[in-house]
């Protein structure tokens, strides 16, 4: 079978298929999911496969030098669009340029776009009410509330904050263990103090205003001389 019989007779601009990604370019192999109708040489039609789409450029949503990815993995549906014109040679420079090939409408010229989905891998768990940013089993997201003016991280396996310098505006409430290792340095506003309900538990030296407070120091005795250390 031709391909030039393929293009003819798949010459629309939308095709449904199933990807497998490369990391570098961002390109796909796409099988396209719809079959054509083909008109073999004693007249019967027979109803064939397309052929494997190599290098389609993947659209990732992006503008003003952010971009927002995804990993693409064999098999995720998607939908390939096909320019009207060749795009080897903007697809290899870049910029405005003369067309390599004066083909219209063929199957080289594909674009990847990503996250259609056929009924039987339908996402389920949609929030009606909120814009989320999830993984497909619904266990890892990022909730916006538009309603609520609140925005909710479920992160099972952790959440990581690599920054010189994090700020919080307000109140801060944790309600599981707060462990740090570089040290911890701050102050109370003015006419407020630092209140901890519960035990406390210090090893190491404790000072306060350049005074050793900690189980080591002493007071002076009535004798000229200090106590001992602390029981």
């Amino acid at each position: 079978m031709k391909r030039s019989t393929v293009c003819a007779r798949a010459s629309g601009q939308h095709c449904p298929a199933s990807s497998s990604h490369s990391k570098a370019p961002p390109t796909c192999s796409v099988q396209p999911a719809i079959k054509a109708q083909v008109r073999g040489l004693d007249g019967t039609i027979q109803s064939v496969a397309l052929p494997l789409l190599v290098d389609c450029p993947v659209q990732f949503p992006a503008g003003g030098n952010c971009t927002l990815t995804f990993p693409v993995a064999p098999g995720d549906e998607c939908l390939v669009v096909f320019a009207s014109r060749c795009i080897d040679a903007w697809w290899q420079s870049g910029g405005v340029q003369e067309q390599a090939e004066l083909r219209m409408h063929d199957l080289s010229d594909g674009f990847v776009l990503l996250g259609f989905r056929s009924r039987p891998r339908a996402l389920a768990g949609v929030s009606a009410s909120s814009t989320q940013l999830r993984s497909d089993d619904g266990a890892t997201y990022i909730d916006l509330n538009p309603t609520l003016q609140k925005i909710k991280i479920v992160a099972p396996g952790g959440f990581d904050v690599v920054a010189p310098l994090s700020t919080f505006s307000a109140a801060v409430t944790i309600t599981g263990l707060l462990t740090f290792v570089g040290g911890m340095v701050g102050s109370a506003a003015i006419g407020a103090a630092a209140v901890f309900n519960g035990v406390i538990q210090y090893i190491g030296q404790v000072f306060a205003n350049g005074k050793r407070i900690d189980d080591a120091h002493t007071h002076p005795d009535a004798q000229g001389g200090n106590t001992g250390p602390v029981n």
